[in-house]
């Protein structure tokens, strides 16, 4: 319903099952947890005794799976994904896991990222004769991949090749009828965690899918990483991989459930940190803070905490309204915000409050919350801000709007602080966001804030 957040790329879960477990209903119910990495497609392939059975569609993961495709979909292990698209268009065709026959048998592949040669890779591979039935890179993987793999008796060797050539963000899970691999890409920029349940072993964009499913987190799949399951057991290849990692900042932020682990950090706890340091740098006399549900409400505890600042819960939010991107029609779409959050007016009428969200990108949904609660009787509006200006897009996973629709690529801090009607307006810093994750294993990508991408991109048509 917000149109001015940031979008979020995808998630994947496999199962290879060495238990009795139901390897399908494993998987939903990991792709349900994963729900708020992506809402317009989901898919779930199996692997039944060498054979892949599928099935992907447009829509959420309860939408798409009853119990009669799941008792369909019997299988050891498993590969599945939640989409939104951020290269490709959306429709059914660039749903995944996608699924591929060539010369060395057949596959089923996920992928949560975006690769930023895919463009000169896909040409290449057009003029050799390779015809393409999608727009998603995923696709221009799994042909290179196809390709390449002719020369190794072993896919882990031509996708160690593959390595070399695709770049940017990628985590990766590929199952053919012998194994079931998990790639990350060289530099970590998206997740990817590994579990165990018994004598099986589960792989997820986040750890938080293991959690109500009884699975042991075991670690992070780490940046470079490809690990190979088979009924031999497992073991790790270690590719080669840059002095300094690159992982996504904008997951602690937004992207990933606060419940969730990545790279040793808890989402929620760097959050409630962002929002003490947003206290220390931006302070505010003011009577009550409120957090916008859902990534904006740790950052308001943390701000209270710090600031003595009574904590209240200022919005009721419709938890039957889809994540920020999913919009009814052009009709309702200014009445999208109101439709999903309203003002508790008894905890914001004659108080001077302060707004803690976790980004602003546009400016148009922080707009119409700072008139939703001083039409609810606030008399002044603080909002503050726990990740720093977003002045440049992304080209690694994040469907981020061109720059020149990033408001603060655009303007001065002053000039949004009017455009949205605030009282005032502050930023975490970039230091002060990092400080948030420092206790993590990585370094963090924070392109999208200072323009500074760990590696080239070509120009904006990569994205």
């Amino acid at each position: 319903m917000f149109d001015d957040k940031l979008k979020e790329e995808c998630g994947v879960f496999g199962v290879y099952n060495n238990n009795e477990f139901d390897t399908s209903r494993l998987t939903y119910y990991g792709l349900f947890a994963l729900q708020h990495r992506g809402q317009e497609s989901a898919g779930i392939a199996v692997n039944n005794k060498g054979t892949i059975l599928y099935r992907k569609e447009m829509g959420m993961v309860s939408e798409i799976f009853d119990d009669v495709v799941l008792d369909y979909l019997k299988g050891h292990s498993a590969i599945g994904h939640v989409r939104y698209s951020t290269t490709g268009e959306s429709y059914a065709e660039n749903a995944q896991p996608l699924v591929i026959k060539y010369t060395k048998g057949h596959m089923a592949i996920a992928h949560n990222g975006n690769i930023t040669n895919a463009g000169k890779i896909k040409k290449e591979l057009e003029e050799q004769g390779t015809i393409f039935q999608t727009t998603s890179d995923t696709e221009v993987i799994a042909a290179l991949l196809s390709r390449i793999r002719i020369k190794y008796s072993a896919i882990e060797d031509a996708l160690r090749e593959v390595m070399t050539i695709i770049k940017g963000a990628y985590s990766l899970l590929i199952m053919t009828p012998n194994k079931l691999i998990a790639v990350r890409d060289p530099l970590g920029m998206r997740p990817l965690v590994i579990g165990k349940k018994e004598d099986s072993y589960v792989f997820s964009s986040e750890s938080c899918a293991f959690d109500s499913l009884g699975i042991k987190f075991i670690r992070d799949v780490e940046p470079g990483e490809m690990i190979v399951v088979n009924n031999e057991g497992i073991k790790s290849i270690q590719t080669e991989v840059p002095k300094k990692s690159a992982s996504c900042i904008f997951e602690y932020i937004y992207f990933a459930r606060p419940d969730s682990i990545m790279d040793g950090i808890e989402v929620y706890s760097a959050r409630y940190k962002a929002g003490i340091e947003l206290a220390k740098e931006h302070p505010v006399d003011a009577d009550v803070v409120v957090g916008v549900p859902d990534s904006g409400l740790a950052a308001a505890h943390g701000f209270a905490h710090a600031s003595g600042i009574k904590y209240v819960g200022g919005f009721m939010k419709n938890r039957y309204v889809g994540r920020t991107f999913i919009q009814p029609s052009q009709e309702m779409r200014e009445l999208g915000v109101h439709m999903k959050l309203n003002p508790i007016r008894s905890q914001i009428e004659g108080k001077r409050v302060v707004m803690i969200d976790d980004s602003l990108v546009r400016g148009t949904t922080s707009k119409k919350i700072v008139n939703l609660l001083k039409a609810a009787g606030a008399t002044e509006v603080h909002v503050r801000i726990s990740s720093p200006p977003v002045k440049h897009s992304c080209y690694f996973g994040i469907d981020t709007p061109e720059r020149k629709n990033l408001i603060a690529g655009n303007m001065s801090i002053d000039g949004i602080k009017d455009l949205i009607g605030a009282d005032s307006l502050g930023y975490i810093s970039n230091e002060g966001l990092l400080s948030t994750c420092k206790d993590g294993k990585r370094d963090y990508c924070m392109a999208c804030f200072n323009g500074k991408y760990p590696m080239d991109v070509d120009d904006e048509e990569e994205k």
